[in-house]
C-alpha cells in the first residue's frame, strides 16, 4: 500500500500514481500526450521536464495542474496554472525548456550528434513547486527519446570539390527531393534541420561556410566565394539518389542572404529569419534571380538583436518588388508577432539571447521572442513549410 501526503490529507491506495507518455520514442517534431493516473482528485501537481543537454547543462521545465474528478492530469486537455507556462500548451514542458537556474550564461540549446536522442526526463511531483531542490515528493517518472534522424536515415560526410558539409539521405533507394540547408554566421557544421528533413523525406545537405576548422582561415571570416554555394548546389543535384529538377534551398538569418545570391535555378526557396540583404544586389538582378523560383516561401519575425534589421521590413520590401515585377505570385510571406528571430523545428525552446563569441570579448546576442508566442510560431512554420515542399517538390 503507497502512503504519501495528498491536498493536505494522508491517502493511501493500493496502486502507485503512473505517468505515461506516448510515444515514449519520436521524432522532435512529433507531439507527445503525458498523462498522470490514480491520482488523489482535486489536487495540485507539478509536472517537471528535465533534460542534460551534450555540454552536460540542465534545462528543465515545470507546470502546475490541478487533477481531474477522476484523478487524472493530461496534458493534452488540462490547463496549466503556474509554472514556465499558461494554458492548456500539450507540448509546453518541451518548448518551455530553460536553463536550470545556477546554470551558465548564454546558454543555446543545439544537438550536434545525430545519433544519439535528447533524453528528457518527465515526472509528476506533488503540490505546486518550481525547483527540484524543494521538498517535494516525486509520485511517477518517465523518459522520453526525442530524435532528429529517423532509422534509416544515413548521414553521410561531404568533403567533395571543396565542399565542406553533412549530407543526409532518407531510408530507399531514392531517387528523392532535396534541400541545401544554409545557416547563419554563428558558423560551423549545424546538421540537425538537415536531419530532420531526410527524417521527412528530403535528402538534405548542411552546408558550412564560416567558422569551421577545414576551412581557409581566419574562422572569424567568410573565406568562400559565390562559386562554393554553386558547387554545393550542383554537388547536390547532381547526387544518384537526388531528383535533380526538385532541388531547394532553406536558408535561416544570413543563410537567406546566401540563398538568394546562389546563381542557381532552385525549385524552391524557404526564407527563414532574413537579417540583412546586400546592398550591391542590384534590384533589376534581384527581380531577375526571383523570377527564377518557381515558388518562394518566407516565414517573419522581429529580432532584437539592434544591428539586424526587422525581418518584417525586409519581407514587405521583397513583396513590393515582385509585385512591381509582376511576379506576385512567387511570394508567399507569414509572419509571427512576438516570435525571435531564431524560429527552428518545433518544441524546441527558444533563447531570447545566447553567447555568440568570448574573444576579444564577450558577446550576448539578443534574438528576442516570448516563449509561448515563439513556440506557437515554430510548430506553425514548420508545419506551413512542410506543405510547401511536399507541394512543390513532389509534383
Amino acid at each position: 500500500i503507497k502512503t504519501w501526503s495528498a491536498c493536505g490529507l494522508r491517502w493511501k491506495s493500493g496502486l502507485a500514481p503512473v505517468l505515461t507518455a506516448a510515444p515514449v520514442r519520436g521524432l522532435i517534431d512529433e507531439p507527445i500526450s503525458i498523462k498522470g493516473h490514480l491520482l488523489p482528485r482535486d489536487c495540485p501537481v507539478t509536472v517537471c521536464a528535465q533534460m542534460h543537454s551534450e555540454q552536460g547543462d540542465l534545462w528543465e521545465a515545470f507546470a502546475h495542474y490541478k487533477t481531474n474528478a477522476d484523478g487524472t492530469v493530461n496534458l493534452t486537455t488540462d490547463h496549466s496554472v503556474g509554472g514556465s507556462y499558461l494554458g492548456c500548451e500539450p507540448m509546453g514542458l518541451f518548448w518551455g525548456l530553460q536553463p536550470a537556474p545556477g546554470g551558465r550564461e548564454g546558454l543555446r540549446l543545439r544537438k550536434k550528434n545525430m545519433e544519439t536522442p535528447l533524453v528528457v526526463r518527465v515526472s509528476l511531483l506533488e503540490g505546486h513547486v518550481s525547483s527540484r531542490d524543494s521538498q517535494s515528493t516525486e509520485l511517477a517518472a518517465v523518459t522520453t527519446e526525442r530524435w532528429y534522424m529517423a532509422p534509416g536515415v544515413q548521414r553521410i560526410a561531404i568533403r567533395q570539390n571543396g565542399v565542406i558539409g553533412t549530407l543526409f539521405m532518407p531510408p530507399g533507394p531514392g531517387p528523392f527531393p532535396a534541400m541545401l540547408d544554409l545557416w547563419g554566421m554563428g558558423g560551423g557544421l549545424i546538421e540537425y534541420r538537415s536531419a530532420l528533413l531526410a527524417s521527412r523525406g528530403y535528402a538534405s545537405l548542411s552546408l558550412a561556410y564560416i567558422g569551421h576548422k577545414e576551412l581557409p582561415s581566419p574562422r572569424n571570416r567568410m573565406n568562400v566565394s559565390d562559386s562554393y554555394f554553386n558547387s554545393a548546389f550542383h554537388l547536390l543535384q547532381d547526387h544518384h539518389q537526388v531528383c535533380a529538377d526538385r532541388v531547394g534551398i532553406i536558408g535561416l538569418s544570413f543563410g537567406v542572404y546566401l540563398a538568394l545570391r546562389t546563381a542557381t535555378q532552385p525549385s524552391v526557396m524557404v526564407c527563414v529569419s532574413m537579417s540583412s540583404v546586400n546592398k550591391s544586389v542590384g534590384e533589376t538582378d534581384f527581380i531577375k534571380f526571383l523570377s527564377t523560383i518557381h515558388t518562394h516561401l518566407f516565414t517573419s519575425s522581429p529580432s532584437s538583436y539592434r544591428l539586424m534589421i526587422r525581418t518584417c521590413c525586409i519581407g514587405y520590401q521583397m513583396e513590393e518588388t515582385l509585385k512591381a515585377a509582376g511576379k506576385s505570385q512567387l511570394f508567399t510571406r507569414l509572419s509571427y508577432p512576438g516570435a525571435g528571430h531564431l524560429i527552428e523545428p518545433p518544441y524546441t525552446p527558444n533563447s531570447r539571447a545566447s553567447l555568440w563569441s568570448v574573444k576579444p570579448k564577450k558577446l550576448i546576442t539578443l534574438w528576442g521572442g516570448h516563449l509561448a508566442a515563439h513556440a506557437a510560431a515554430q510548430e506553425d512554420a514548420w508545419k506551413k513549410m512542410l506543405d510547401f515542399m511536399e507541394c512543390n517538390l513532389r509534383r
